[in-house]
């Protein structure tokens, strides 16, 4: 970082950025830990020479800091996997439920984006489907940070939405479904397509913001595997040519996780369960009616809190399911 031609070259000092963050996310959190033991090491020498309550409180407020900073180098150790330090493709698709389905997957996505947010994350827009009447069908976004992957990944499945619909003129209680998938950005690792035989192209014109040429061009790019039905699709660039090259980029982070899939149990498991958009599938679900609460079927981490839940508050889920993964691995 130090080098005086380090900006010579834009690419590779952004990628010397990057790593020295992804670095400092590692090194930090144990340092500021051991920061944190050392001053409350000699809060129990000041102690030692006779009770002070004042420091006797600072040292309380102080082992609970800790504890929490203690728990985040935990963290880090549960995401040990080799993509699990990557940027992510994230993708929310509505399902059952018509409009409140993609008023459902609309909220999702403010929810995602308020963590992404306090995370700390870089968001880049790849692809907006809105919905006919409310909400939207489908999104795309690379997300980017420290263990964007291994986070988020523990976010991929079915999330459920039960609630007396907005769009209902009988105020009826709704049950809408959409879907999370989550990649990672594979950067140099080669999966082996043959574009011209194995993958169907369709260009489109996009919709939504974008400016005159995005929208009354044929920019956007949708490409879909043939063998396996996978699809990726980008159209936030004016060029077809860019929005080819990230759509390639998508297409190939799902085909290694595909691949991967063959391999990893627990991977299988994540896609194998996610399956239809629907009933029988959903990995939490989301209750506003009758009663306000959130539970996770996989780790039954449960919460009555709602609206901070919908604001972004998901930490302790993710959190929860790291530590069920760790497990399971070590059985």
């Amino acid at each position: 970082m130090a080098a005086p031609d380090l900006w010579d070259n834009p690419e590779n000092a952004k990628q010397t950025v990057d790593r020295l963050k992804a670095l400092k996310a590692v090194v930090d959190p144990v340092r500021d830990a051991g920061a944190q033991a050392d001053d409350l090491s000699a809060m129990l020498e000041l102690l030692a020479e006779g009770d002070d309550d004042d420091v006797l409180a600072e040292l309380h407020d102080g082992l609970e800091a800790l504890d929490k900073a203690v728990g985040r180098v935990e963290l880090l150790t549960l995401l040990s996997r080799p993509d699990d330090s990557s940027n992510a493709y994230f993708n929310i698709q509505a399902g059952t439920g018509g409009d409140d389905a993609c008023d459902w997957a609309e909220m999702l996505l403010r929810m995602y984006l308020r963590y992404f947010e306090r995370s700390g994350y870089a968001i880049e827009e790849l692809a907006m489907r809105h919905g006919e009447n409310a909400g939207i069908q489908s999104c795309s976004f690379l997300i980017k940070g420290p263990y964007a992957y291994g986070c988020l990944s523990c976010e991929t499945g079915v999330h459920r939405l039960v609630r007396i619909s907005p769009f209902s003129a009988q105020g009826k209680r709704e049950t809408s479904f959409a879907s999370v998938d989550v990649q990672p950005e594979i950067g140099d690792i080669e999966i082996e397509v043959n574009w011209d035989d194995d993958v169907r192209e369709d260009t489109y014109r996009a919709s939504g913001s974008g400016g005159q040429h995005v929208n009354k061009t044929s920019s956007a790019v949708r490409l879909t595997h043939l063998a396996t039905n996978l699809v990726a699709q980008c159209q936030t660039e004016r060029s077809q040519h860019k929005n080819r090259a990230t759509a390639r980029k998508m297409l190939q982070s799902r085909l290694y996780l595909f691949e991967q899939a063959k391999r990893d149990t627990e991977l299988a498991k994540i896609y194998s369960e996610k399956g239809q958009i629907g009933w029988g599938n959903s990995i939490r679900s989301y209750f506003l009616y009758p009663e306000q609460r959130v539970k996770d079927a996989r780790t039954s981490v449960n919460t009555s809190d709602t609206t901070g839940v919908l604001d972004g508050d998901i930490q302790q889920f993710i959190d929860a399911e790291l530590r069920r993964r760790a497990a399971a691995r070590h059985k």
